[in-house]
């Protein structure tokens, strides 16, 4: 039930920025519809701005000691509203939205380990906040997001 209405509220969201343009001007319309998630390796946390404003704050788990996480910016290349791991025992990965190789963000499971790294190099989340971003990204487009891993 949260997801869909997260997943409505982020439509509502997504139609009234994409008429941004007509009320703004030419110059709101590159700035419109552009979604960056900021992860912090160090502090366990992905940031998500909509048209650079601070919408969201997750905890996430990312690479662990014996995993690492990619760092630098991305854009997604592929997403599946459900992924089974091929390296990883056919592990579920829910609401995947891969951004290098086989890195993806999505969810988990395991929600009493987030905030730590724990993950074999994705960024995982919640799972309603993992649907949340899923949505965010078909809405807004891979085209127009960004995500952007950080030490």
């Amino acid at each position: 039930m949260r997801t869909t209405i997260s997943a409505k509220l982020i439509n509502i969201t997504a139609a009234a920025l994409m008429g941004s343009p007509l009320l703004f001007g030419a110059n709101a319309a590159r700035a419109a519809n552009s979604i960056v998630a900021r992860v912090s390796l160090s502090q366990q946390v992905m940031e998500v701005s909509v048209d650079g404003r601070p919408t969201f704050a997750w905890k996430v788990s990312t690479g662990d000691r014996a995993h690492v996480t990619p760092t630098g910016s991305f854009k997604p290349t592929r997403m599946h509203e459900m992924w089974y791991s091929k390296k990883y025992d056919n592990a579920p990965m829910p609401h995947s939205v891969f951004f290098s190789g086989g890195y993806a963000v999505h969810a988990t499971y395991a929600i009493k380990r987030l905030g730590q790294p724990a993950s074999h190099g994705c960024v995982r989340l919640h799972p309603d906040n993992a649907a949340d971003f899923y949505q965010l990204v078909e809405t807004f487009g891979p085209a127009n997001t960004s995500i952007v891993i950080v030490k």
